[in-house]
């Protein structure tokens, strides 16, 4: 029965787009009941052959076969789908938590990224205002320097005047006097009056160039006690005379020197200047005069071959001696050849904002030069960050002979060198600092002193002897400018 009832769903099945069907029941020859099925064929006028009918069953399997496929292809994707959702069922409570758990990871990360931006902002703004107040502070010294400008021609100008006034009167005095002698003398007196007339006049009123006057001493007091220009104790700095400021922010602090022992083709007024601020300083300023320097127009611009650092540079007997960036290194750099002649590790020196002085700017290696020869101040983690001083040969850079002092060198501002005895100074920024402590290498003993120094710009970022003039160089905010030196007499 189940048979006839599968045959009967199949022959329902084919037959769905036949027309009309008929079920016919009956017996066999052998006494057996047969159902027979009659369905019209809807395409077909006749009945096929036998091999057509075979082929009709075979594509009739076929196509059975093809939808078993798909039924099997069907029920595959519909287990995959109670999986999925099995799955999404059990995951229901925890993937609401892992979201959470990402939200919050996105949170803190823009968070922070706000955070450095809200960083960066505020050093931008301090950046700003430092740029602003730098630039008032340019503006009322450049008002300051204008209104002097215009005294000064003021002041030509009446000099001019009084000038002229003076030879007009020398003149009419000799005219009246020639006139008073007799005629018999009037030929021999007229010419030796004229004479004296004009020396006179040529020593009040002749003209003196303007670097012989910046070479002198301006502030009027002696060099040393009964004329002395020897070696001695340091005991008073004058008042800062300012030569030259600088023209751009790379110039807030720098070094400029002379050679107190000059070689051929440079003089004892030829100006060296570099300007510190940056990165990867490599420019050093030539002035071959002194005019040159003050008004800002150098004769020859160096590219040395690597970086320097730090405002400790000097100029010694033709040479550049300066801090290689980041090292420990002494450098020697022949001007004249424009070429390396010696490089030297300081063993045991701090560098690169290990031991610099209280105002910064990786000032950890200071180099000098006094009426001894050649100096490097700098300090070790031996020495505990006290200054050590060290004698170094001028072409070799070997280290002749070491003192250490008990002076901390974070806790002075700067610190040079005058007679093989060390000084430094107190404060870069207070208006009136002093000279606080003097360490004398011959006796190796310290002392404390208060000689007073003025940082008349409030940022002196380089202070350097020079004892071929005997002055003090400086570099304070901006300005180089000297102090004049008295030495008691040894």
């Amino acid at each position: 029965m189940p048979a006839a009832q599968l045959l009967l769903l199949a022959c329902l099945l084919w037959g769905v787009g036949a027309r009309t069907a008929q079920l016919q029941k009956a017996n066999d020859q052998s006494g057996r009941c047969q159902y027979t099925f009659r369905v019209v064929s809807p395409n077909e006028a006749s009945c096929p052959e036998q091999g057509q009918a075979m082929s009709a069953i075979q594509d009739l399997q076929r196509d059975s076969s093809a939808q078993r496929a798909d039924l099997e292809v069907t029920k595959a994707r519909l287990t995959s789908l109670e999986g999925v959702l099995h799955r999404l069922t059990l995951g229901q409570v925890a993937e609401p938590s892992e979201t959470e758990q990402g939200q919050q990871r996105q949170l803190d990360t823009l968070m922070r990224e706000r955070e450095q931006l809200e960083t960066q902002t505020r050093e931008l703004e301090t950046a700003n205002s430092n740029l602003l107040r730098d630039q008032s502070v340019l503006e009322e010294e450049k008002r300051q320097l204008r209104a002097e400008n215009e005294d000064l021609a003021r002041r030509l100008e009446s000099s001019s005047q009084e000038i002229e006034r003076l030879r007009r009167g020398q003149c009419l005095q000799a005219h009246s006097s020639s006139q008073d002698v007799s005629p018999g003398a009037r030929e021999v007196s007229r010419w030796n009056l004229e004479n004296v007339d004009f020396q006179e006049l040529k020593s009040e009123f002749s003209e003196v160039p303007a670097s012989q006057i910046l070479a002198s001493p301006t502030s009027g007091h002696p060099r040393s006690e009964d004329g002395d220009t020897g070696c001695g104790d340091l005991i008073w700095v004058g008042e800062p005379v300012t030569l030259r400021t600088a023209e751009s922010i790379t110039g807030k602090y720098g070094v400029w020197m002379r050679d107190p022992k000059p070689v051929s083709p440079y003089t004892q007024n030829t100006t060296w200047r570099i300007d510190t601020v940056g990165t990867a300083v490599r420019q050093v300023f030539e002035y071959h005069l002194v005019s040159q320097f003050t008004q800002g127009y150098p004769s020859k611009v160096y590219v040395l071959p690597r970086p320097l650092e730090s405002t400790g540079a000097v100029v010694y007997g033709g040479s550049l001696y300066f801090q290689g960036a980041a090292s420990r290194t002494v450098v020697r750099y022949e001007l004249k050849t424009e070429s390396v002649k010696a490089e030297k590790d300081i063993p045991g020196a701090g560098y690169h904002g290990q031991f610099p002085y209280s105002w910064g700017g990786y000032t950890d290696i200071d180099l000098a030069v006094d009426e001894r020869g050649l100096w490097v101040i700098y300090s070790t983690e031996e020495a505990k960050g006290a200054i050590v001083l060290s004698k170094l040969h001028p072409e070799s850079l070997e280290l002749e002979q070491t003192w250490e002092t008990n002076i901390r060198k974070l806790s002075v501002a700067n610190a040079f060198v005058i007679c093989g005895t060390l000084y430094t100074v107190s404060s870069y920024s207070a208006p009136e600092a002093t000279i606080n402590f003097a360490y004398d290498t011959v006796t190796q003993s310290s002392k404390a002193l208060s000689i007073p120094f003025k940082n008349l710009y409030k940022y002196s970022s380089m202070v350097d002897y020079n004892p071929l003039e005997k002055k003090l160089f400086a570099w304070d905010n901006f300005n180089m400018v000297t102090y004049d030196v008295r030495l008691s007499k040894m």
